[in-house]
């Protein structure tokens, strides 16, 4: 009597039965089902030791949802070219956890591999040499040293010099002492006293890179040399400087080796550096550190003085990044994204560069810098639409030394581009014909190992190859390669088997004559369904909606989205004009026009399905976070009819108050008054400027929403903190 009675009222608090319970709890096992697929995120590729075929090995992560945690794991394999221009991979029976693996990095011969693990709180920072068989070498980094090492993100960087014996990599300064009140008053250093009469400040305040980066120390440059452990800072670079992405230069037998990386400059703030390639920054040389072992040797001519020990290379460019010398250690190549800097929008199209390097070792500040790669302003259909790309592999070079291989975004697709760094040439090389994204993982030899998938296809290993090498055919094919396990459950695989996509083409509505030709023409928009016809006419129709605005959502494999896909949604996936992919001028015309633009974009899209026949306008949703959640609550505000339900993660409801709030204030300013927003910027805004930023906000369309809305807050976040989402919340509430 007692449990009817406590089933009874949690059906009343809940509002649902016990049919409907059993089918939330349904879909939150196939969620995890979905959520539980492996990813392949990094491979390396290694020469076998029998000098038969390669050796591969694949950095693979799961996540967990319920424990919140993602398992990383190393998958290897025998890789071998058949005679019939098959491929075998002979896969290991299973895998390797790597528990507490921050980063992993193969020397360029491959005979070593650097592994270096997460430091536990107040930790050294571990360092493993190993060889083939066994850990040849370990090392503690006292938190005295550096601290932790940057792994990922833009500051990134770890690098072995061509003998093999000195690594170079970024961490985080060591953490300043702090100011420690006892009761014999006031002392500017940390105590080691435990005593509860104690206690320790914070210190001066410091500007941080937002985003990811709250609460990290400064990033720096240090050398180890793996014969004795022993690690050095690398001298001579300003203290505001941020340093990542580092590489060594060639070797010049009788000079002294140099260090070239990527150096971030502060200005009067540091402001979020994630996701912004808008932040400038340059190419800078600095000289390695000497250690004993090395100074014994001999006598090293000085290419640089004692007083200017760092050189910086591309002066003449307001953005380098991801700097990679080519095999024969002539040129030195970087991208650049400059019109994002020069702009001031957060990532736009980007440029391919060289440089010549010296090869007698003396350095030179006015270096010529050639274009490879121009930004692309506006691609005619079916031609490339320019350069966007994320890295570089650590080797992207085909054994002609002048051709690499990258992956990069194209329309709604990511594809693999081959691009000739002397003639400019640029080819899509993944399959023309199919609508899927391609990753590069690595290169075996003239061959690539790349991933691909769909928005109804999980991830698949590929191996490509050029067909006739001797030929001037640049044709490649692409096998595909037997899989150790399912990457999915076959519940999973049988409800994705089920689905269909396709990209849509969306004309522009209401044409304007100001407006560039290439935010004239059509935008996309990707399109899941079943492929059977059910009872209704239209499944219900989900609109998704990227971030950025300056991102993409690709024609790529999606948990979440695959996961409400089988649940019985179409999907309307919409890359508004601003995303990237499509040419700099669509990119362009977002900018100053945030709120109108993009909301008659996302409507078009819509009315296009329903003309079609493929959504009823009944049965509609929107979902979206970050600037998707900008569309999302702007949506529901200027169209209250068009949506029966609406979800949003951190929106950017009001941007009045966001830009006092924000890591990216700047970002307020360029994507409300267009260009001219980056001369505009200050971080004491008018009542001007206030005006604006809440006239171009959701929140200013409020009072006319009429949608369910469900609304998903995330306390800690820096970029669009709670405060925006609680106050749209409270308004509509209010109502």
């Amino acid at each position: 009597m007692e449990g009817s009675k406590a089933g009874s009222f949690k059906q009343m608090l809940l509002g649902i039965d016990a049919t409907t319970e059993e089918e939330y709890a349904s879909q939150s096992r196939l969620l995890q089902e979905f959520t539980g697929i492996s990813s392949i995120d990094k491979a390396w590729i290694f020469k076998s030791d029998s000098g038969i075929g390669s050796q591969a090995m694949f950095l693979i992560s799961q996540p967990n949802l319920l424990a919140n945690k993602r398992k990383k794991f190393i998958l290897s394999s025998h890789v071998l070219r058949e005679s019939n221009n098959s491929v075998n991979f002979q896969w290991a029976p299973f895998p390797v956890e790597m528990t507490g693996v921050s980063a992993m990095v193969p020397s360029p011969s491959g005979a070593k591999l650097l592994v270096v693990r997460d430091p536990e709180k107040e930790s050294p920072c571990q360092f493993e040499i190993w060889v083939r068989a066994q850990m040849e070498k370990e090392f503690h980094i006292p938190l005295s040293v550096h601290g932790s090492v940057y792994a990922d993100g833009l500051f990134q960087g770890i690098s072995w010099n061509s003998d093999e014996t000195l690594i170079a990599y970024v961490a985080e300064e060591p953490c300043p002492s702090k100011p420690t009140f006892t009761g014999q008053g006031y002392k500017n250093s940390t105590s080691a006293d435990k005593d509860f009469g104690n206690w320790t400040g914070q210190g001066d305040w410091k500007e941080e890179w937002g985003e990811t980066y709250a609460g990290k120390q400064q990033a720096a440059l240090f050398v180890m040399n793996i014969n004795s452990g022993e690690t050095q800072a690398v001298k001579g670079i300003e203290k505001s400087l941020s340093v990542g992405q580092v590489v060594w230069a060639p070797p010049v037998r009788g000079s002294h080796q140099y260090l070239v990386f990527v150096g971030w400059s502060e200005g009067t703030r540091k402001l979020g550096i994630k996701y912004c390639f808008n932040r400038p920054c340059a190419l800078y040389a600095a000289r390695a550190p000497n250690f004993e072992s090395e100074a014994d040797g001999p006598e090293l001519k000085d290419s640089s003085t004692e007083d200017s020990p760092v050189v910086i290379r591309s002066q003449s460019i307001t953005s380098a990044l991801y700097p990679q010398f080519s095999p024969d250690g002539k040129f030195l190549l970087f991208l650049s994204a400059r019109s994002a800097v020069d702009s001031g929008v957060h990532s736009a199209t980007d440029s391919l560069h060289i440089i010549d390097w010296p090869m007698d070792g003396v350095l030179s500040s006015s270096t010529k810098i050639v274009d490879v790669i121009p930004v692309v302003m506006c691609a005619e259909d079916g031609y490339f639409p320019g350069l966007y790309c994320s890295s570089f592999l650590s080797n992207p070079w085909l054994s002609d030394g002048c051709t690499m291989i990258l992956s990069s975004i194209w329309g709604s697709c990511q594809v693999i581009l081959s691009v000739n760094v002397l003639s400019g040439e640029v080819l899509r090389i993944s399959p023309t014909d199919s609508n899927f994204s391609w990753n590069v993982l690595t290169l075996d030899g003239d061959n690539i190992i790349a991933v691909s998938s769909s928005p109804v296809d999980a991830p698949h290993i590929k191996y490509g190859y050029l067909v006739d090498k001797e030929s001037k055919d640049t044709a490649w094919s692409w096998l595909n390669v037997s899989r150790p396990t399912n990457a999915c459950s076959e519940k999973v695989e049988s409800l994705l088997s089920s689905l269909q996509f396709s990209i849509l083409k969306i004309p522009i509505r209401d044409v304007s004559y100001s407006l560039t030709k290439g935010a004239t023409k059509p935008f996309e928009a990707i399109f899941v369904s079943s492929k059977t016809k059910r009872s209704d006419p239209c499944d219900p129709l989900i609109v998704f909606l990227h971030g950025g605005p300056h991102i993409v959502s690709l024609s790529s494999f999606s948990k979440s989205l695959a996961f409400l896909s089988s649940i019985g949604f179409n999907l309307l996936i919409v890359n508004y004009r601003g995303s990237l992919g499509f040419g700099e001028e669509a990119l362009q015309s977002l900018p100053g026009n945030i709120g109108s633009q993009d909301v008659n974009d996302v409507l078009v899209a819509i009315d296009h399905v329903i003309d079609m026949g493929l959504a009823s306008p009944s049965k509609i949703a929107v979902l979206g976070g970050s600037h998707g959640g900008f569309l999302t609550t702007h949506l529901i505000g200027q169209a209250p009819d068009k949506f029966a339900a609406a979800a949003t993660r951190n929106p950017a409801c009001n941007l009045a108050l966001m830009v006092g709030t924000t890591d990216i204030p700047d970002w307020c300013y360029v994507e409300a008054y267009g260009s001219e927003g980056k001369n505009t910027f200050t971080e004491a805004p008018s009542a001007e400027h206030l005006t604006l930023f809440h006239r171009k906000s959701p929140i200013s369309h409020s009072s006319k929403v009429k949608t369910p809305t469900l609304i998903l807050l995330g306390a800690q976040d820096v970029r669009l903190p709670v405060f925006t989402g609680l106050q749209y919340a409270r308004a509509l509430k209010e109502k």
